[in-house]
């Protein structure tokens, strides 16, 4: 099994996918010694995820010269593709896209990126207090099990905060009228306060491992709160359902060729502009532009966007120094402690027994578990969720993290699921140009304190990537919307006349080879 993050057994899920142009980014990323003098450009952009290069297109597409610096070898940031030795692609990252995720639709059908419904038929697993049993999600409780027992609490308690996340305002969640209060406490104290059965606080935990990659104890309720108020649209308001949910929820579809795919159709377009293995240090701004320094290349630029998650943000060395509030911030918002464990199987077994995959259970470590095969069905995949204590516990030991979760699939799913053919571990947490996922977690007294400078422009210094984002913070979506959001405001201080901020770049490049066709109504 898998001796170290992203590597597997025999290798089954190994190159990102082919055919979607991973090849043309070869030459770019091949780090050099530092010019004689530094790359003129308009505008550079630190980081070459959704966030980094949908700015970049953006600003290309508004004729400005642009260069994306990203550290790894690699683009997508927090999207993974890994391809089946069988054929098809598995997500070691970002998967999943649904209703009311209107951006990361759009930008699939200007990139010729075909979507599949999630495989959702049959029955989802529960394992509670050691019992197990099964469900329907299309049952009054949705994607949470259907237990009599945890019913009244459960009913009450997504009740309750789907009225009050209705009251945090998207953009500035730091003024809901209980801002204050409800940020000075954790989820984890509200859920005491609200529920009489101690196991659904169980069965909530199970679901923030994979939403925030934290437990209900390292959160505050106001970030939760906000976090379902995000989950929407100007017409939609957000709701804890269509965060858990497959049926008509944020799991409702997958890419065919893997999430990452949108970078690297993104990165191909936009050829040597993007300069991979090379890591942004420090960022210095006078009254002329800005001096980027990375390793290998120095770039001056009339402005800069730095889209990477806060924490790394944090690292780079500014001159002069950001605010205090912003420091404040990115110093206490930790990204979440996060793996992924897909174990391969020959064919998806279980659909044969009437279950779609999905399993809630409230013991680690895989609490929160989906059917992740490819669209043409075979080879089968399981995807397991493992974070925050659950993964704390086993350190660097991926491989007896990899034969725990496979006998817990082996208690979901019966004896065929102890011998898969290959299981692959992608721990975030040891991801240096990451440092955890999905997203960052605020505990008490961040957002109320600290939230409302984050995201504003520091002089020439301007700021994206899905921590920034209103709706759909945290997801690819919200990613896309910040790049869309930071080059409006980069042109705005160029003087450039800004189109509106859902109207799609002018230009559009060219399909990869070998790319698919566009699906219309991706979700939103």
């Amino acid at each position: 099994m898998a001796g170290m993050t992203g590597v597997t057994r025999r290798g089954l899920l190994g190159a990102t996918a082919a055919g979607v142009g991973a090849a043309v980014l070869a030459g770019p990323g091949a780090a050099s010694a530092a010019p004689a003098a530094p790359v003129e450009v308009d505008v550079c952009v630190v980081g070459a995820g959704l966030a980094g290069l949908v700015t970049a297109r953006r600003l290309v597409a508004a004729g400005r010269s642009v260069v994306v610096l990203e550290a790894r070898d690699r683009v997508g940031g927090r999207t993974l593709n890994k391809a089946f030795a069988e054929g098809g692609v598995g997500d070691l990252g970002g998967t999943w896209i649904g209703p009311t995720q209107n951006r990361v639709a759009a930008l699939a059908d200007e990139l010729g990126l075909e979507v599949f419904e999630q495989p959702n038929d049959g029955d989802a697993v529960y394992v509670g207090m050691g019992m197990r049993s099964t469900y329907s999600d299309a049952g009054p409780t949705g994607g949470a099990p259907l237990d009599p027992l945890l019913l009244p609490d459960l009913l009450l308690v997504v009740t309750l905060v789907d009225q009050m996340a209705s009251t945090v305002p998207v953009d500035a969640p730091w003024e809901a009228a209980q801002a204050a209060a409800w940020d000075a406490m954790t989820f984890d104290e509200f859920l005491r306060t609200r529920t009489v059965n101690p196991q659904v606080r169980e069965v909530a935990r199970s679901a923030l491992v994979a939403i925030f990659g934290a437990d209900a104890r390292e959160i505050s309720l106001l970030y939760a709160l906000w976090y379902v108020a995000t989950s929407g649209d100007e017409a939609n308001p957000g709701s804890f359902e269509r965060l858990i949910n497959v049926r008509d929820g944020a799991q409702a579809r997958r890419f065919v060729l893997g999430a990452q795919t949108m970078s690297l159709r993104m990165a191909e377009a936009l050829g040597d502009r993007v300069r991979l293995a090379a890591p942004v240090r420090a960022v210095a701004q006078d009254a002329t532009g800005v001096t980027v320094t990375a390793d290998g290349v120095v770039v001056r630029a009339a402005h800069v966007v730095v889209a990477v998650p806060p924490v790394l943000s944090g690292h780079l060395a500014y001159d002069p120094p950001l605010p205090r509030a912003r420091e404040q911030y990115v110093q206490r918002s930790p990204q979440g402690v996060l793996a992924k464990v897909e174990a391969v199987y020959p064919t998806p077994f279980w659909r044969a027994d009437g279950l779609s995959g999905a399993v809630v259970c409230d013991t680690g470590p895989a609490r929160i578990c989906y059917d992740v095969s490819p669209v043409a069905g075979t080879p089968g995949g399981l995807l397991a969720f493992v974070g925050a204590d659950d993964l704390r516990a086993y350190g660097a030991d991926l491989d007896r993290l990899a034969a725990d979760v496979v006998a817990q699939l082996v208690q979901f799913f019966g004896p065929q699921a102890a011998e898969p053919l290959d299981v692959v571990v992608q721990d975030w947490s040891a991801e240096l140009w990451s440092r955890g996922g999905p997203v960052h977690v605020l505990p008490p007294g961040v957002l109320t304190q600290y939230r409302s400078a984050f995201r504003d422009p520091v002089g020439r210094v301007h700021w994206a990537g899905t921590e920034t984002a209103g709706y759909w913070h945290g997801y690819m979506d919200g990613a896309i919307s910040s790049g869309e959001r930071a080059a409006a405001e980069v042109l705005t201080a160029l003087g450039a006349v800004v189109p509106g901020a859902a109207a799609p770049p002018t230009v559009v490049p060219a399909a990869a080879p070998g790319g698919a066709g566009t699906q219309g109504g991706a979700g939103g």
